[in-house]
């Protein structure tokens, strides 16, 4: 048995991480990224991270400026500018 199919490295941990939180990683990879989150320190504070950055942003509802708000926006500065020139 090749030590890659169980261990993976700490690159491969992140992403699989990733992929974990979009609900993109196989079944197998969970496996390898539970082994790997079990004795790297490296990998658990990355995914300790990164889900408290996920739950931020998806606690923040925040939502930006709409077309009309932002052309509007950049006109009003636009005579701001030449304003005061």
């Amino acid at each position: 048995m090749k030590k890659k199919f169980l261990f993976i490295s700490c690159d491969e941990a992140k992403h699989i991480c990733d992929k974990v939180q979009y609900g993109e990683a196989t079944g197998w990879e969970q496996v390898q990224l539970s082994l790997r989150l079990m004795w790297c320190k490296f990998t658990k504070s990355y995914s300790k991270s990164n889900s408290k950055l996920t739950d931020a942003i998806e606690k923040a509802h925040v939502s930006g400026l709409k077309l009309e708000e932002r052309e509007k926006l950049q006109k009003k500065f636009e005579e701001d500018l030449t304003n005061n020139q």
